[in-house]
């Protein structure tokens, strides 16, 4: 089952104030980025957002489940009515991971 465009829409306004929040649909589900950064998924109506040191510090409590069969764990985010501790999560998810890389610019022959 794919995620409703609605579902998306509401997770991006929940999570608004952690930063420039865009998602882009991917296999029928959709990739969450903030500044630029992807770093959650919304898979069948759930976020799953990666898990970092400092989430986990934050937020012990989360599950850590696959989204899909074969991905890595994330945390499960059940509560995404709680804008405050979704913004406090993403922010410190965020800040602890990499900046993204350039994309390279293919040259035609």
């Amino acid at each position: 089952m794919a995620s409703e465009p609605e579902f998306v829409q509401y997770i991006a306004e929940q999570m608004g104030d952690a930063g420039c929040i865009t998602y882009r649909k991917m296999f029928g589900d959709y990739g969450m980025y903030c500044d630029g950064k992807i770093f959650a998924l919304i898979c069948d109506n759930q976020l799953f957002i990666k898990i970092t040191d400092a989430g986990r510090s934050l937020c012990s409590e989360l599950r850590e489940v696959a989204p899909y069969e074969g991905a890595k764990n994330y945390f499960l985010i059940e509560d995404v009515d709680n804008r405050d501790a979704l913004v406090n999560l993403v922010t410190v998810t965020c800040t602890a991971l990499p900046e993204p890389k350039p994309k390279k610019r293919r040259r035609l022959v």
